[in-house]
């Protein structure tokens, strides 16, 4: 068994005290106001004169923003956050002119995730203690699991999600064990059976988001009875948003309990290159789509089989593989969503899931064998750097995962 050094990130949740909530959410705003002012500061002189303007200059922007009356208080919080906040507006840039991303937005009060990453000069890690920057006590941290042994964090996000709760995120450089895994496996995603396997397999969907409907559309309605801008309706708000968190941690739980056993069983995973994106544009099945997250199903998986060094392999989206007999490789002419089960002319009986799963298999092993042509994969905006290695539009992509 062999082992692979991965940077891994740990999240936990903490309960701050009064003091440490305050000077948080100070923090939050301060690295708000910052982004938008060094925001605001490039466009403008991208829009007036044609210039753009560096990391180094936003910096120096900062440093004097700091000795004016009227932003003197960003001097009360830990500078690490605001240079961070640079930072991630530099990648942002980045990712824009190299057409990974849009242009960057501003970020608002009310909608964009509270959060301040702090590199090592802004906390102390001892015997799992954490002390952050500009606070006397550490953190009160549920250690819902140890970190591995010997672990350092290099940085540290803290943030705040819509139901009010505090989350600790640790990055650290880490060790994931590769056992070895024998066998392929084809997977069909969909929405009565969230996957299909090319065994004849069918996980179920849970449907997480159908489960609460009922709680979400009573939280829902108290709150559009309430006075816009009153006590009241921040309560309610909150309810609404403590729903919306229960629905999404048990969707997160069960995909990465999947996609690990996905990644355990098997050394060759093929999938099909979905575009959810214009999926949800259908208003019939848009709920149910967003439900089922196919997307960060994929991401998890991804991240996943790079971990544990398997082979990921995606089927082009407009490969037939619903259409297409697994069995002598015949064509039918149209299949209509509402048939599950079809026979085709050479009378073999097709469960349409299965069918689709065994030939999404049957395709990528091809590509692997026969060294199929692959498409231009988007590149990814985390690490600037594309996956695919020939530009043959239209075909099958073998991509190594992000």
């Amino acid at each position: 068994m062999t082992s692979r050094a991965v940077k891994r990130a740990f999240r936990y949740r903490f309960y701050p005290s009064p003091e440490q909530a305050g000077e948080l959410a100070r923090t939050f705003g301060c690295v708000r106001l910052v982004y938008n002012r060094a925001l605001q500061a490039r466009t403008e002189a991208w829009t007036l004169r044609q210039e753009r303007v560096s990391y180094n200059a936003t910096s120096a922007m900062l440093t004097a923003w700091k000795k004016t009356d009227e932003l003197a208080f960003l001097n009360d919080v830990s500078s690490v956050p605001l240079q961070q906040t640079l930072r991630h507006l530099q990648m942002a840039y980045t990712n824009f002119f190299a057409k990974r991303a849009k242009y960057p937005t501003f970020k608002s009060k009310k909608t964009s995730r509270k959060s301040a990453e702090y590199t090592t000069s802004g906390f102390r890690y001892r015997d799992g203690r954490l002390t952050l920057a500009k606070m006397a006590e550490p953190l009160d941290i549920v250690w819902s699991r140890p970190l591995p042994e010997g672990a350092a964090p290099s940085t540290v996000t803290v943030s705040q999600d819509a139901a009010g709760r505090w989350f600790v995120s640790l990055l650290c450089d880490g060790r994931v064990e590769q056992a070895p895994a024998t066998g392929a496996v084809g997977v069909d995603v969909g929405l009565d059976s969230l996957l299909t396997l090319s065994t004849g397999e069918k996980i179920t969907n849970p449907r997480h988001e159908r489960r609460d409907r009922a709680a979400l559309a009573k939280a829902q309605r108290n709150l559009a009875k309430k006075e816009k801008g009153s006590t009241n309706r921040a309560k309610a708000a909150l309810k609404v948003a403590r729903v919306h968190a229960r629905i999404t941690d048990r969707r997160r739980d069960y995909l990465h309990k999947l996609t690990t056993r996905l990644v355990r069983e098997n050394q060759t995973i093929v999938i099909e290159d979905l575009t959810v994106r214009n999926m949800v544009k259908n208003h019939s099945l848009a709920r149910a789509i967003s439900d089922a997250a196919w997307r960060q199903f994929r991401t998890l998986l991804e991240y996943k089989a790079d971990w544990h060094d398997r082979n990921l392999v995606v089927v082009d989206r407009w490969f037939p593989s619903s259409k297409l007999c697994s069995a002598c490789g015949a064509l039918a002419e149209r299949m209509p969503l509402n048939m599950r089960s079809w026979t085709c002319r050479c009378g073999t009986a097709h469960d349409r899931d299965v069918n689709a799963a065994r030939n999404i298999l049957a395709e990528g092993l091809s590509v692997i064998a026969c060294g199929g042509g692959v498409r231009p994969q988007r590149e990814s905006s985390r690490t600037g750097q594309s996956s695919a290695k020939q530009e043959t539009p239209g075909a099958t992509q073998a991509i190594p995962v992000l």
